[in-house]
């Protein structure tokens, strides 16, 4: 095995092993004596001690109903979870906490979207651009507010390296145009999108922008006045936060005219059996008891990530996810799939003569986890012409022994099937 490569100058002052330490997930063997090289991010992080024990100190010492409980319990709830309303506005740079919405994640915060103000802008014969490398939870509620009120779904394509033809962007910004919605960044290729390009084209002809930033949010700063986005959603879990928990932000304007998206407690004014009116934002779209603990939890993770030094964080990544392309391009019958120029943290490929799920199996006895399939894109692996690929996805915790570890696997799963 080559010798890992030296940091370089600008990763060289980002201590990786101490921030390694606060995640205790990361020491552990998953097999008898096959310590873990944990390369699954973009689909969940693992945890930093810090959040572990902000949620048990909740249920040790808060556990309580918010809002409506005027014992102590209650208002200490209340407190912390009003608080982590307020660090995720700061992360996002939101202008007030009232545009924070606590959802379950990305999917629930799309399909919230897509059933209040989709249903309020898109009409019979109007048009929803998405791009060709959408998750499906960026497809799927679309798809269905379609067929109810009789619009289209338009797709921009994608380039064999995975960038987005932006060069078609304008011509297929039309008249009937309603709304549009991408991804920030692609969980199946790494490619960073021009959010702010697609932003600004989009609003130039009147059309409103939805933001995936399930992958963004853990790798970049988000800055939503900056961007203008419309909404932008993201879950807490791919951001070293707990599972189950996710954001909605939201223009004022659009939230304030937007329906409840579901009805009960909590989102209330005044309840008869002749009339309802509702409560103002947040409260609108969080009926019933919300998850306490995990908003909680993601409001720590919040604090966690903001007291990042990002520039070193990302610098770090780039050169982790640079040394590990570099490697597997090294590996006999390997092909990468997905080259854009702007990629972070991401690297699919494939075995030219190897399924995916048989090269994983055997990478997970090497103790590495990585994730095998199709990463719930199947429009854009179509593209593709493939069934799935290996993909291998990196934190600010991961290592180029991480990538060593992937190499020695993938090695072996070459010797396996010749």
């Amino acid at each position: 095995m080559p010798a890992t490569t030296q940091p370089t100058p600008s990763t060289a002052s980002f201590d990786v092993e101490a921030l390694r330490e606060e995640f205790p997930a990361l020491s552990q063997d998953v097999y008898e004596d096959t310590p873990l090289a944990y390369l699954d991010n973009a689909a969940t992080s693992q945890k930093p001690t810090p959040v572990i024990e902000r949620l048990n100190r909740f249920y040790g010492e808060e556990n309580s109903n918010v809002h409506r409980g005027v014992h102590r319990l209650s208002q200490d709830a209340t407190e912390a979870y009003e608080g982590a309303r307020t660090s995720l506005a700061h992360l996002l740079n939101a202008p007030h906490k009232d545009q924070v919405i606590f959802t379950r994640g990305t999917t629930e915060g799309l399909n919230l979207i897509a059933s209040t103000f989709g249903e309020m802008v898109v009409g019979e014969g109007d048009e929803i651009l998405l791009t060709e490398m959408e998750h499906h939870s960026n497809i799927v509620p679309w798809q269905m507010l379609a067929e109810q009120v009789g619009a289209s779904i338009e797709v921009l394509p994608v380039t064999d390296r995975g960038a987005l033809r932006m060069d078609l962007l304008p011509e297929m910004l039309t008249d009937d145009t309603a709304l549009l919605a991408f991804t920030h960044v692609s969980n199946t290729l790494g490619t960073v999108n021009p959010a702010q390009d697609l932003i600004d084209v989009a609003h130039a002809e009147g059309v409103p922008v939805v933001v995936d930033g399930a992958q963004s949010a853990p790798h970049m700063p988000v800055d939503v006045q900056a961007l203008d986005a419309d909404f932008f959603v993201f879950s807490g879990h791919k951001m070293f936060g707990p599972t189950g928990i996710g954001v909605c932000y939201g223009k004022r304007e659009h939230l304030e005219a937007m329906p409840p998206y579901q009805g009960g407690g909590d989102m209330i004014d005044q309840v008869s059996f002749e009339e309802t009116t509702y409560d103002g934002l947040p409260h609108k779209f969080e009926a019933g008891t919300p998850n306490i603990a995990d908003a909680i939890g993601l409001g720590e993770a919040a604090e966690y990530v903001m007291d990042l030094e990002w520039e070193a964080v990302q610098a770090h990544e780039d050169a982790v996810l640079e040394y590990a392309t570099e490697r597997v391009e090294a590996v006999e019958g390997t092909r990468i799939i997905g080259t854009a120029s702007d990629k972070t943290s991401v690297l699919s490929f494939v075995f030219d003569d190897i399924h995916p799920y048989d090269a994983g199996t055997v990478l997970d006895r090497e103790g590495v986890a990585v994730r095998t399939g199709h990463h719930c894109t199947q429009p854009l692996l179509k593209r593709y012409d493939l069934p799935g690929t290996i993909r291998a996805s990196f934190a600010a915790y991961n290592t180029r022994e991480d990538v060593d570890c992937l190499i020695d696997g993938l090695h072996k799963v070459r010797q396996m099937f010749g």
